[in-house]
């Protein structure tokens, strides 16, 4: 079975990070919040389904799908 991906999760759900995918990406995701442990909760996307805002240690941020996707999470509650 696949890992759970933040780009996953439902509005409005709370989920933890367990890991960032190795990419160009990661050190930037990493200075946004988005490590091991955080929670995490998806808010809102826009119409035209990226991107999507998440809330993170109590920041708003914005995250494309494609980034979304690189990010596996454990799902605590819809």
């Amino acid at each position: 079975m696949d890992a759970l991906r933040l780009s996953g999760i439902e509005h409005g759900g709370l989920c933890r990070i367990e890991a960032v995918e190795e990419s160009p990406a990661k050190p930037r995701l990493q200075s946004l919040g988005l490590v091991p442990g955080a929670l995490v909760t998806p808010l809102f996307t826009a119409s035209s389904g990226s991107p999507t805002a998440y809330s993170v240690r109590g920041a708003v941020i914005a995250l494309r799908r494609a980034d979304a996707e690189r990010i596996k999470v454990t799902r605590l509650w819809d």
